[in-house]
């Protein structure tokens, strides 16, 4: 095989993912000027759409069944909290009221997340290398459709995320 950035292990691939958006966020916190903040939040929300993307057209499906339930349901809807706040963020401009606001309230919301998904004791990630997962066909699968949704991203733009299980009024 060729030499490849991608970790081959679906679960280190999601792990890159989360380090990749902690350090947006990071980097958001010292940054200053809008058009700064701007071309961060553009990233972090590109990169958060294409992994809730991945994550929930092919790891939560090929995790189904084989983790807790209610672990798998809450990570659905915080992807779904998550997404209404970069759909705002995505129409918002930098100098509006509550900019920096969203966007704290979605790095803690992700913190939070992220700690679940891979940090806290019987974390889904835990869960999925106990089950019967074939962790570097999954990586094959979720680095295959990230670089397809990124050049998506790159060329014609990622849709408004799309809600799975929460309803929003008037859309």
């Amino acid at each position: 095989m060729a030499d490849s950035p991608q970790p081959k292990d679906g679960l280190q691939l999601l792990a890159a993912d989360h380090r990749k958006v902690e350090d947006l966020f990071a980097r958001f916190e010292s940054a200053s000027g809008a058009s700064a903040k701007e071309k961060l939040v553009r990233q972090i929300c590109t990169e958060l759409k294409v992994h809730a993307q991945i994550e929930e057209e092919i790891y939560y499906p090929a995790i189904r069944g084989k983790v807790e339930a209610d672990a798998l349901d809450e990570a659905y809807v915080e992807h779904d909290s998550a997404k209404l706040l970069i759909n705002e963020l995505e129409e918002a401009e930098p100098d509006e009221d509550y900019y920096d606001a969203k966007v704290k309230v979605l790095s803690e919301l992700i913190e939070h997340h992220v700690k679940e998904e891979e940090k806290q004791r019987d974390n889904l990630f835990q869960q999925t290398r106990a089950a019967d997962v074939d962790l570097e066909a999954l990586g094959e699968t979720l680095a295959a459709r990230k670089a397809e949704l990124m050049r998506l991203a790159e060329t014609e733009g990622l849709p408004a995320a799309q809600p799975a299980t929460l309803q929003h009024e008037g859309a």
